[in-house]
């Protein structure tokens, strides 16, 4: 085995000295700095090699019994003490190869090439791990620099949408005008720039306000005959939120189906047993009315009842009110669509909510569709273009509007044009600046429900 040393400023330099003086083969033992430099120690592939292990059939192992050979086979050598000089020396030289040191570093050589594996392997595992800390550093930045790349172009186009607004705003007045008086009746930004980009060509404000009107109108899909609900007939479930005026407005069409069909053509079903006094409430009605009303509980009772029911003309069903956001909705959709008659869900929509409120509603109670919807309140609200603006979005069919508690007097069919005027007429001053308007409209996002809005 002949272990050579190298020596050199920087580690580049050493290895290239091992390379060119023991070969690309050559196993490097240790790497250390001294005085400033880098000491290797190297062997050459081929002493390596002769140090590996070898099977005992191979020919590389027959010097092993060698070795061994003086420690058993001596004993049987030595002679009595009559022996000639001449046999006592025969097995000295045996004895004495035995002896020498120069046999001991084949005995250890086994155990050499074992400390440069766990070198090895303790290297590798350093590298995997420095790998693997560099890849998750990366993608720690990685992340981070796509938040600021979105944060900065978020910015940018809030800025430069802002100054095309301005730039529009100056050149078109019109359409500003129009903006500022969509967002004082209630209606969204981003409805109020859709109809506001797709103005026609005029320069008058006035004009330009009365096309936005007509626009909304259209587009408010409404029942223009009460004969399509109550000729047909069927099976009804008010649904909404907690306090909307579902009980009431059961009452409402429960009377207007008594004064057409009279009250052996109606049934009442309830399923609110949460609240105390509920169908109590109802019960009061039916009785005013003549009109039966059956408690139900879970979806085998309302399909017993249904069965038993199927005889009348009409059915309505009070729901228990529950938050657009409770996993309840889920399920009392599931038990209407689950008791094997085609029950048609009518929303009844609060006017006085938030457009943010109404459009989480809508979403919660849509399951596989909604018949239609009825605006309740409209006597309480100070506008009602949130209510109408998520109509036009989510593409609701409008049946009546309600605003009052009186049964069944305060129940109308809806009517579009009335309800824009009426949007637009218990507007309050505008709600927004010219310093403010730039920046709203800019931030407005781009509603794909607003594709479909007809405009002409």
């Amino acid at each position: 085995m002949n272990v050579k040393k190298f020596t050199a400023p920087t580690s580049r330099e050493a290895l290239r000295k091992v390379r060119e003086a023991l070969g690309p083969d050559a196993v490097i033992l240790s790497n250390r700095a001294v005085d400033g430099a880098v000491e290797i120690l190297a062997l050459a592939g081929d002493d390596a090699a002769s140090l590996a292990p070898h099977s005992a059939d191979s020919p590389m192992s027959a010097p092993a019994p060698q070795l061994e050979l003086p420690t058993t086979v001596a004993p049987a050598f030595v002679p009595p003490m009559e022996a000639t000089p001449a046999l006592v020396a025969q097995p000295v030289a045996p004895v004495v190869r035995a002896t020498t040191p120069r046999p001991a570093p084949r005995a250890a050589a086994p155990a050499a090439p074992v400390a440069p594996a766990v070198d090895m392997d303790r290297v590798a595992a350093l590298v995997a791990e420095a790998v693997a800390s560099a890849k998750a550093n990366a993608a720690a930045e990685m992340s981070s620099m796509m938040s600021e790349l979105r944060a900065m172009r978020g910015m940018m186009e809030t800025q430069l949408n802002e100054l095309s607004f301005s730039n529009t705003a100056q050149r078109e007045p019109h359409k500003t005008a129009v903006m500022r008086e969509l967002l004082a009746a209630g209606f969204s930004a981003s409805l109020a720039r859709y109809l506001a980009d797709k103005l026609p060509a005029t320069r008058d404000a006035a004009e330009a306000l009365q096309w936005s009107r007509t626009a909304l109108a259209r587009n408010i899909n409404a029942m223009n005959n009460e004969d399509a609900l109550l000729e047909k007939g069927g099976v009804f479930a008010l649904v909404g939120p907690t306090g909307v005026g579902k009980t009431t407005t059961t009452a409402k069409l429960a009377a207007r189906c008594v004064m057409r069909h009279g009250p052996e053509k109606l049934a009442l079903i309830t399923t609110d047993a949460y609240r105390i006094g509920a169908h109590e409430q109802l019960r009061i009605y039916g009785k005013i009315l003549g009109v039966m009303v059956h408690s139900v509980k879970d979806e085998a009772d309302l399909r017993i009842a249904l069965n038993e029911l199927k005889n009348k003309h009409t059915v309505l069903i009070d729901t228990v009110g529950v938050s657009q956001r409770d996993q309840m909705v889920a399920e009392q959709v599931a038990m209407l669509q689950g008791v094997g008659t085609d029950v048609q869900r009518i929303l009844c929509m609060n006017a006085t909510s938030t457009q943010e409120t109404l459009s989480e509603v809508v979403r919660a109670y849509q399951g596989s569709g909604l018949a239609g919807a009825i605006i309740t309140k409209l006597d309480e609200a100070a506008s009602i273009g949130s209510a109408l603006d998520v109509v036009i979005r989510h593409k609701l069919r409008l049946f009546y509007a309600s605003n009052g508690q009186r049964v069944p007097e305060d129940l109308h069919l809806a009517d579009p044009a009335a309800l824009v005027e009426r949007a637009f007429g218990g507007q309050s001053a505008p709600k927004f600046g010219d310093a403010e308007l730039p920046l709203l409209m800019a931030g407005a996002a781009q509603d794909p429900m607003l594709r479909e809005v007809r405009l002409g």
